[in-house]
């Protein structure tokens, strides 16, 4: 029996002439958005029904209302009853008024107050039983008294299990609240579904929430703070089997985590014998028949009236009209049935024998027309070894690749290796390493590893171990520095075999690539083009020649690239489509200027190609498209892109560099600094880990760049560091690509910014030793960071040539993010230089730029440089600020909360929001990060310190 609980109610002391529930959306801010809805909802409505089924989290969100409610003086009464409390009469108020003082019911008139007395057991009544009005009338008065000292919240946890009695009182209670002091907040549980069914004991006009479901994040934070961790393959079949719903996370977990996934479930998790009760209580009642369908249901990948049919089911829609009376299953117009929820599906299948689930994928194999899933079917119908079985779902696991379905093409291929006979062992190894290929697909890289080290393990076929030390390099993506051995064991191998030293050849060329010995990675990609061509493997040699032509790119032979991808294409003309030639072609693209083209390619990859083209392809190709938008400004896009991105890469597990700088990289130019800054770190660390130098150059001016957007100086002190150790990284390999002496020109200007103009110069004139025939962009912000270095030598007129040069190089190549940075940087020595309608002119353009493009940090820096040219700030650079504006304004510059400043300055929030909200009216700026800007003329106050 759970434990009831009845909350403190003595509260602090709140204004009586203020009304606390008007102020929910920003209380209990650290109770998480659904408790903040709650209250607002309370607010609003002065009643609330919470409603979901077992487990999803109703319990936890009154929980947080509650905690919330105390936090603002209120007194919380709360009853949470159970199952076997609903027969007994007034329970429920007697836990509701358990801690209600003594002297709130003492006031209360005799014969009410006797009732009520009675009615909590306190004494004995007339006839034993209290008068029922003479009880509400007394609940409700002393409600009411106790309202007059502090709002009241009643909170009743499942009202569902509510007495009758106690019900009765509330609902008389709720429809006489007329005043602003009393809520009542109720939990129904309901199942999958469903709608609530004791919405008459609520009050009238009650505003009602069905607790979503949960995140994956939050679902995993459930399942550690349990103490659960699960390999990567069972905790995601416990996240889509539990489907958002906290407890039956939790549930599952502790049982995968003793029993793991079995070998062959139909893709289904086993659910423990007391979760399944629970979820099938509404199945107990249902037909034999019912029962029948909905498990031939449960077995099929999509199940439909007519599929239901022809697998043996006599009357379908009737028995699917009884499955959905009791709440479990339904079918839509289009006669396909789906089950309400994933746990239902796996409970059904788990509760069904073995021979009962074999006759129906027996019966399900005959009636599917879809010949990989009739193989599927056909071998969980015979678990024995079988050789024609075997081939028959080895060529469904690839036609299920070929569709872009990895993670069917892993199921089909693992149910082809234990159906292969013990008698053919190199057949087996042949399927078992097609598996771990397919794993790598889906991102399943323990499977993976796992499939390839029995191989490498036991096989006496040297080709068998070659292909097992593929999957293997396949599998360690980014962090290719430590498997040299790897490639070396395999080329001893592969000797006198071309099509699978191409292959190790273009591994060793990408491992070169990545640890920055590009020498090294062009020579290897050369041979492997070599040998690919000799074994007339033209998608190895494409394959090859893209890698060359990036090679060639990064290390500024822009010639040997150009003519390295002509091949690759020419290849490509009479041979297989590669979507990795694609991407390179887009990438070039990129560096050279021609963003709409590289948008465009990679855009039209994405679908072509889909997530179906292996983890780290697609990682791959949502990175490229990331930087294009980016650099064609679209921030929003960009943003959009990234998020993707970290999808793909965490479900499958991985910490990807590259996914965590395209999040970086759409955070610095269309977030914020802070999170950028977080973001990069991070990508930093991962590359880091990885021995990845390629990116491990973009982590750091991912990160190098949120600092020196910043407007603090600090930051772009940060800044300058990371930047150096871009340039140092790409001295030693050796590169001198568009991007990288791109970030050279970041180096100046931030150096710029610290006053080093000596050591800005000196970069500069490195980079211009690199820049050849480099594109336009390149050097445009080349000019821009000179014409900055310039003006602050004190030659503000060459500085704004240089700087009108580098924006006529811009215009025509349609880059608005480089062109905002350069019309910002002329608009700011116009400034200085006292032309200030030029300056307005230029600012107010980059500032519409920048807002058009979603380029936040650059956008707010344009504002407040305007808004130092709109005589928000004098010509000295310098506005008067009361001591009480400077003294909110120096905390909110070093990155305070309006709460954080409240409370070091003794004031309230609401006089720090108005003071801000005064000062972005007087700097002409919308955010705090452009009012940060505006400020950094204005002279630091110290901070006062506090007893």
């Amino acid at each position: 029996m759970p434990e009831r609980v009845v909350a403190d109610v003595s509260p602090s002391q709140p204004d009586p002439r203020q009304d606390p529930w008007r102020e929910g959306a920003d209380a209990g801010s650290g109770k998480g958005a659904p408790a903040r809805d709650a209250l607002r909802l309370l607010g609003e409505r002065k009643a609330l029904l919470v409603h979901g089924p077992a487990g999803i989290g109703k319990s936890t969100l009154l929980a947080g209302v509650a905690a919330a409610a105390l936090e603002r003086g209120t007194a919380v009464l709360r009853c949470s009853p159970a199952p076997e409390d609903a027969a007994l009469p007034y329970l429920g108020l007697i836990d509701l008024f358990a801690r209600v003082p003594d002297e709130v019911v003492a006031a209360l008139p005799a014969g009410p107050r006797t009732a009520l007395l009675t009615a909590l057991l306190h004494r004995p009544g007339p006839g034993g039983r209290p008068d029922a009005l003479a009880v509400r009338v007394a609940v409700l008065d002393a409600l009411r008294r106790l309202a007059g000292t502090a709002p009241v919240l009643l909170v009743v946890d499942g009202v569902q299990w509510l007495d009758e009695p106690s019900a009765d009182v509330l609902a008389f209670v709720g429809r006489r609240i007329d005043d602003a002091g009393i809520r009542i907040a109720v939990a129904e549980r309901v199942a999958e579904g469903r709608r609530p069914e004791y919405t008459h004991w609520c009050p009238p006009g009650a505003a009602e929430l069905a607790v979503p479901p949960l995140a994956d994040d939050g679902m995993v934070r459930v399942l550690l703070a349990a103490g659960i961790v699960l390999p990567l393959p069972v905790l995601r079949a416990v996240l889509r089997t539990a489907a958002g719903n906290p407890f039956y996370a939790a549930e599952l977990g502790r049982s995968a985590a003793r029993a793991g996934l079995p070998a062959e479930s139909g893709g289904l998790l086993p659910v423990p014998a007391e979760l399944r009760s629970l979820v099938l209580a509404p199945v107990a009642a249902l037909s034999p028949s019912a029962r029948h369908a909905l498990l031939v249901a449960c077995a099929a990948a999509r199940p439909t009236l007519p599929l239901l049919r022809a697998a043996g089911v006599a009357e379908p829609a009737a028995a699917l009209d009884e499955a959905e009376r009791a709440g479990v299953a339904a079918a839509d117009a289009e006669q396909s049935v789906r089950i309400r929820h994933p746990v239902v599906r796996a409970a059904l299948y788990g509760d069904a024998t073995d021979a009962e689930r074999r006759r129906v994928h027996e019966r399900l194999a005959a009636a599917v027309a879809e010949p990989a899933e009739a193989a599927r079917h056909a071998a969980l119908a015979r678990p024995e070894e079988d050789a024609g079985t075997a081939a028959a779902l080895m060529a469904a696991a690839r036609a299920a690749r070929h569709r872009g379905e990895p993670d069917a093409a892993v199921e089909l291929a693992g149910l082809a290796v234990r159906r292969t006979p013990q008698a053919r062992p190199r057949e087996r190894d042949e399927r078992l390493l097609e598996a771990g290929d397919f794993a790598c697909d889906a991102g399943r890289w323990e499977e993976s590893e796992r499939a390839a080290r029995t191989v490498l393990a036991r096989s006496d076929s040297a080709r068998h171990r070659v292909r097992a030390r593929l999957v293997l390099l396949r599998g360690a993506g980014q962090a290719l520095r430590d498997h040299a051995e790897l490639i070396e064991d395999g080329l001893r191998d592969a000797a006198g075999a071309p099509e699978l030293e191409a292959a190790l050849y273009h591994w060793a060329a990408l491992r070169g690539l990545l640890t920055g010995a590009l020498a090294e990675a062009a020579g290897h990609a050369r041979h492997s083009a070599r040998c690919a061509a000799l074994a007339g493997d033209g998608g190895a040699r494409i394959a090859a020649l893209s890698t060359l032509a990036r090679v060639l790119s990064l290390a500024g032979e822009t010639a040997g690239a150009a003519d390295a991808l002509a091949q690759a294409v020419e290849v490509a003309g009479g041979g297989p489509r590669s979507w990795g030639l694609i991407r390179m072609r887009a990438v070039l693209a990129l560096d050279s200027d021609r963003v709409e083209d590289a948008r465009r390619e990679l855009a039209e990859l994405l679908p072509a190609a889909g997530e179906s083209d292996g983890v780290e392809s697609t990682v791959a190709t949502l990175v490229a498209l990331t930087r294009a938008h980016v650099r064609a400004g679209a921030c929003r896009e960009a943003l959009h892109t990234a998020a993707r991105c970290t999808r793909v890469a965490a479900a499958a597990g991985m910490e990807s560099a590259p996914a965590l700088y395209a999040a970086a990289l759409a955070q610095t130019f269309g977030g914020t600094a802070d999170e950028a800054r977080r973001l990069a770190v991070r990508a930093v660390r991962a590359s880091e880990a990885d021995g990845d130098q390629l990116f491990l150059l973009r982590a750091l001016a991912a990160l190098g760049q949120a600092g020196l957007f910043s407007g603090d100086r600090m930051q772009v002190a940060e800044a300058v560091e990371s930047l150096r150790q871009v340039a140092r990284i790409g001295d030693r390999m050796g590169a001198a690509d568009p991007p990288l002496l791109g970030w050279h020109a970041d180096l100046a200007e931030a150096l710029v910014g610290l006053g080093e103009t000596a050591a800005a110069g000196e970069v500069l004139r490195e980079a211009r030793g690199h820049a050849g025939r480099m594109p336009g962009s390149v050097l445009a912000s080349l000019e821009r960071a000179e014409g900055l270095r310039e003006a602050a030598d004190g030659r503000p007129k060459e500085g704004a040539a240089l700087l009108r040069s580098s924006a006529e190089r811009l215009r025509p190549l349609n880059l608005p993010v480089d062109l905002v940075r350069t019309l910002t940087a002329l608009g700011t020595v116009e400034r200085r230089a006292r032309h200030r309608s030029t300056a307005r002119a230029l600012l107010s353009e980059a500032r519409l730029l920048a807002e058009r493009a979603g380029a936040v940090p650059l956008a707010d820096r344009a504002a407040a440089e305007l808004a130092r040219v709109d005589g928000t700030v004098d010509g000295a650079g310098v506005t008067e600020l009361t001591p009480a504006e400077a003294r909110i304004a120096e905390l909110v510059r070093v990155g305070a909360t309006n709460r954080e400043v409240a409370a070091e300055l003794f004031i309230s929030v609401k006089t720090v929001e108005g003071t801000l909200s005064r000062l972005y009216r007087r700097f002409g700026v919308r955010s705090r990060t452009a009012l940060a800007y505006a400020l950094a003329s204005v002279p630091r106050v110290p901070r006062e310190t506090h007893p």
